[in-house]
C-alpha cells in the first residue's frame, strides 16, 4: 500500500470514529404484498430497542427457498412502490433497495457486509420471526453473521425463546397476517381491508396484482 493511500485510508477510519454511533434495525421480506403486520413489528422493535431507524429491505430472490418458486408473482417495482406508500407517513421508516440492486439470491451476510462497509459507524438489528431463530443454524456464513449484527427475535406463540445464538427477543401485538394470505383472499374476491395500509391497498387495486 502506498503512503498517500495509507493516509487516506487513516483519514477514513479517524473521521468514521469521531462520529457518534446509529443504531439501525433491518426488516427484510418479499413483501408480497407488505401488510400491517410488518409495520406493526417494525414500530414495536423501533420503540422497545430505542433505534435510530428500520430500514426495510426487500430481497431479490429469497435464499431459503427454491429459486424457481421465489421469484415474485409481481413485477418488482410494484413491491418497492407498495412499501414506499406503506412506510411514507413514519419519519423513522426507510426503504433499502441494497438486495435488489445487487440481485442474485440474497443472502444476508452478503447484505450485512455490504452495509457495514459503507456505514462502519451504525449497528445493525436484523429483525426475524421466532419461527425463524431455529433456523439460524442453516443460514450461510451464521457465525462471521453473529459478529456482524444483532439478531432481534419477534416472539411467536408456539415457538420457545431459545438458541444458540445471541438474540433479542422483542415481544409485539400478534397480528395473524401474511402476504400469502392476502394474495389468496384478493385472488378469491375478498377484502384486505385492515390488513393493509389503504394506499397499498389501493395500489393493488389500481394495477390488478395478485388476480390471476
Amino acid at each position: 500500500m502506498n503512503t498517500q493511500k495509507q493516509l487516506l485510508t487513516k483519514a477514513k477510519l479517524e473521521f468514521h470514529s469521531n462520529l457518534p454511533k446509529r443504531h439501525v434495525g433491518i426488516l427484510g421480506g418479499t413483501f408480497n404484498p407488505i401488510h400491517l403486520g410488518h409495520l406493526v413489528i417494525a414500530d414495536q422493535v423501533y420503540e422497545q430497542l430505542c433505534l435510530d431507524k428500520v430500514l426495510f429491505l426487500p430481497d431479490k430472490i429469497p435464499p431459503h427457498r427454491g429459486v424457481k418458486k421465489a421469484i415474485p408473482t409481481i413485477d418488482t417495482n410494484d413491491r418497492i412502490e407498495m412499501i414506499k406508500l406503506a412506510i411514507r407517513d413514519n419519519m423513522h421508516f426507510d426503504l433499502d433497495l441494497t438486495d435488489i440492486r445487487r440481485g442474485g439470491v440474497s443472502y444476508t451476510y452478503d447484505t450485512i457486509k455490504m452495509l457495514k462497509d459503507l456505514n462502519p459507524n451504525t449497528e445493525y438489528y436484523f429483525i426475524i420471526g421466532g419461527d425463524m431463530v431455529e433456523n439460524l443454524p442453516k443460514w450461510s456464513h451464521i457465525d462471521e453473521l453473529v459478529q456482524m449484527v444483532h439478531f432481534v427475535g419477534v416472539c411467536r406463540k408456539g415457538f420457545e425463546k431459545k438458541s444458540n445464538y445471541p438474540i433479542l427477543w422483542v415481544n409485539t401485538p400478534e397480528l395473524e397476517i401474511s402476504s400469502s394470505m392476502i394474495r389468496e383472499r384478493i385472488q378469491k374476491g375478498q377484502s384486505v381491508k385492515y390488513l393493509v395500509p389503504d394506499d397499498v391497498a389501493w395500489y393493488i387495486k389500481d394495477r390488478g396484482l395478485y388476480n390471476g
